[in-house]
């Protein structure tokens, strides 16, 4: 699905956009006509080399440290792109951390560790970009939630996907919010897609989890990718508060 070029050149920032599905986002909104900003805890030669990629030239494809755990990274994110462009259109939350683990065997202080950077860090982005979009009357905030969010989960743990139910929900209350000044806020909610971190997550029981989804494969991360950026463009104006499922036929509603 091909989303609509933007009228004029405008910024998105990605957190979490240096390597796995994040990057995917990054090359889609950058095809797509957007400015893009990789941003990551720990940048590194990962998030330039991507940078490079989509612009040798370093105007539309930029880098920039962002620790979601920490409110004054996106604030510093924001004051940068705003000083050089003028202002920001699009927040992808992304980063999350994920770990396995039985609920029984979880210890509480990585439950709220975990909640805190995936839930905590979706709603701060949403918080102090949310104030900007609010200001400027136009903005488009896409967090990345999941199955597990919806389903409870299966081979993540416990924490995550609270977490994730979590930003489901955070998209709901943002969405009501912020809609009367030209701001959406969506959620996409994959299921197992194929990117190292799932591969990881799943070690040796990916052929028994491949075999659990009704449409036999993984999902390919490039076409989630493609939905972000058609969630980020200015023709999706209509769409508000939604939660856009992409499983594989593992959870029906």
């Amino acid at each position: 699905m091909a989303a609509p070029l933007p009228e004029k050149v405008q910024t998105a920032v990605v957190t979490g956009g240096a390597r796995g599905f994040g990057k995917e986002v990054c090359r889609s909104l950058h095809r797509a006509g957007f400015r893009v900003v990789i941003t990551d805890v720990d940048p590194g030669a990962e998030a330039a080399a991507l940078a490079s990629e989509l612009d040798l030239a370093g105007e539309t494809g930029w880098t920039a440290t962002l620790d979601v755990n920490k409110p004054e990274d996106f604030q510093h994110v924001l004051d940068q792109c705003i000083e050089h462009w003028g202002s920001v259109e699009v927040l992808v939350n992304n980063a999350a951390r994920t770990k396995a683990e039985a609920v029984l065997d979880i210890d509480p202080a990585t439950f709220n560790e975990i909640l805190a950077t995936n839930a905590g860090g979706t709603f701060t982005g949403c918080q102090i970009f949310g104030r900007h979009f609010k200001e400027r009357g136009y903005g488009r905030i896409v967090n990345m939630a999941s199955l597990a969010g919806q389903n409870g989960g299966t081979a993540t743990g416990a924490h995550y996907a609270a977490s994730k139910g979590a930003i489901l929900t955070l998209t709901k209350i943002f969405a009501r919010d912020l809609a009367p000044f030209g701001v959406t806020c969506n959620a996409i909610a994959p299921g197992p897609m194929d990117t190292p971190m799932v591969r990881s997550v799943l070690g040796d029981k990916i052929d028994a989890a491949i075999a659990n989804i009704p449409v036999g494969q993984l999902g390919d991360p490039a076409f989630v990718a493609e939905m972000v950026t058609m969630l980020a463009s200015p023709a999706a104006a209509f769409v508000n508060g939604a939660c856009w499922d992409v499983n594989g036929g593992l959870y029906v509603r």
